[in-house]
């Protein structure tokens, strides 16, 4: 396309943050017809990006021919030959700040996202804290792409339509006869996980529901075995992990009609689909920015901060506080059950 504008978009990590660039990326290309893209990430992040036009990936090997000082000159060189206008840092880490410096230098317009690093250690403090909502992780992405002179609205998004089910997804699943709903009970850090017992409550609670049918989410041999555990005697519940390459995976949650996740990777995916998203908060709390894409408020279950004032004690929830560790406990597992099944119910109107 003659005039066109290609624009770098740097985000090398982690999952939910990959898939948080997805709708607005979407955005960008659907608002901006003389714009195309290339996204530098890790190879595995490439599925998120298959079905928007005009965008191409670019894997960053940072374990490999792109580790350290030599292998960042390396990327610069290479990403240098696509002959960019622009470049929009997502991530702004040091990899990401000397690429992006890079590029200013040569005197293209380049622009950084902003991650209110003050703000949110004013909110996770545990003196003095500032308790209100930040900015989202979104709307912070859309800013860099505004500053780049692509302004994009965030108002009224657009989806994909729901991936075809292929045969294979069909022989483990079977037809899509009833409301399918994903759980992800997992996360990186142990304080924005949900207590297994209360798990177990909530999955015994949706599965008594013949009209649903649960996929459990994870990963790696422990994971599997606590879903199995979960999954056990339940018939309409099906453990998803090591069964599917993450390309099945994006194809399934794309044709949920709900997911309860954790604050972590598998809710920002299940949100860049348009899927509705119910998430459990522990030692994080949304208004640190990072609520699932386009969810309403109350799909967002915290932990209570009467008994726990220090909320939230991280950005992370990488940070360890003492007498906190049983804060997701306060919310029940009735709570959870009867919020999903309220959605579902408004949905089925």
């Amino acid at each position: 396309m003659r005039g066109t504008k290609h624009i770098l978009v740097i985000r090398l990590s982690a999952m939910g943050d990959v898939a948080m660039t997805v709708p607005v990326v979407r955005e960008l290309i659907e608002r901006h017809e003389n714009v195309k893209v290339t996204v530098v990430s890790k190879a595995a992040y490439k599925p998120f990006f298959d079905d928007i036009p005009r965008v191409s990936f670019f894997e960053a090997d940072t374990e490999g021919r792109h580790k350290g000082f030599f292998g960042l000159l390396r990327l610069y060189n290479e990403l240098k030959s696509l002959r960019v206008y622009a470049v929009a840092d997502l991530h702004n880490v040091l990899r990401s700040k000397v690429i992006t410096k890079l590029f200013a230098l040569r005197g293209k317009k380049t622009a950084t996202v902003d991650k209110a690093r003050k703000e949110r250690a004013a909110l996770t403090s545990l003196t003095n804290k500032v308790f209100e909502p930040l900015m989202s992780v979104s709307r912070r992405y859309a800013a860099v792409f505004e500053k780049l002179g692509f302004p994009v609205t965030l108002e009224n998004p657009l989806f994909p339509e729901k991936q075809k089910l292929t045969l294979d997804l069909l022989e483990l699943l079977g037809p899509k006869n009833e409301k399918w709903i994903g759980i992800a009970p997992f996360a990186q850090h142990r304080s924005k996980i949900y207590p297994r017992e209360l798990m177990q409550q909530v999955i015994t609670g949706l599965a008594a529901n013949p009209g649903y049918k649960l996929m459990l989410f994870g990963g790696g041999k422990q994971e599997t075995h606590t879903l199995k555990k979960y999954a056990e005697g339940l018939d309409n519940v099906f453990v998803i992990a090591g069964k599917m390459n993450l390309k099945q995976e994006l194809r399934l949650i794309s044709n949920l009609d709900l997911m309860l996740s954790m604050d972590s990777g598998n809710a920002h995916i299940a949100a860049m689909f348009g899927v509705k998203v119910v998430t459990l908060w522990g030692a994080t709390h949304p208004y640190t920015g990072f609520a699932p894409f386009n969810q309403p408020k109350d799909y967002a279950i915290v932990s209570d901060r009467e008994k726990y004032p220090l909320l939230p004690t991280s950005v992370y929830g990488n940070k360890k506080v003492k007498g906190y560790d049983d804060a997701m406990k306060t919310i029940l597992p009735g709570t959870v059950v009867n919020k999903i099944n309220d959605i579902l119910k408004k949905d089925a109107r």
